[in-house]
């Protein structure tokens, strides 16, 4: 082992004081290089799911809610007594869990079953091949800087006691 002041281990380094001296040791970071840098930034009160995860679970959700709403569409053009019947079970069953509404719906009836079976489908197919990803992204990014921008702009004017031009 060396006994100089600088030591290194696995590409890390540090001082060693002197053994001379009686002063604890200092480790210093490792050179720039080798640290991870993490730029994002930590969200409280998530406990073990990610805020990522939290909006997929609204989505996920969300894609039921708009499933259900295509086969209602295409139902009731061409299976008016099914459209009837899916309205009527959507009257009693709330839409905000997805999964739990698809899960009565199975068990209503054989005829339900058929009708949930339809909406699992098209919730499985509209965020693969029909919803714009790209565009949910550039969206959200705009409505965020814009209100932003609107929200700032109302404080300053608040704020500041600077008359309007008229």
């Amino acid at each position: 082992m060396e006994t100089g002041l600088l030591s290194r281990v696995q590409g890390l380094t540090w001082l060693a004081p002197p053994t001379s001296f009686n002063l604890p040791s200092r480790r210093l970071l490792p050179p720039r290089s080798l640290r991870t840098s993490c730029y994002k930034m930590f969200v409280p009160g998530f406990g073990e799911v990610s805020p990522e995860a939290k909006a997929a679970g609204s989505l996920h959700n969300f894609f039921n809610f708009l499933a259900v709403k295509i086969v209602l569409a295409q139902l009731q053009s061409y299976n008016p007594e099914a459209y009837e019947e899916l309205m009527d079970f959507i009257s009693r069953n709330s839409l905000n869990d997805g999964d739990k509404f698809c899960s009565n719906l199975m068990r209503e009836s054989p005829r339900h079953r058929t009708l949930a079976l339809r909406i699992l489908e098209v919730r499985s197919a509209y965020p693969k091949r029909d919803f714009e990803w790209d565009n949910l992204k550039r969206l959200a990014f705009e409505m965020v800087d814009e209100s932003n921008t609107r929200l700032m702009r109302e404080y300053v004017q608040e704020t500041s006691f600077v008359e309007e031009e008229k």
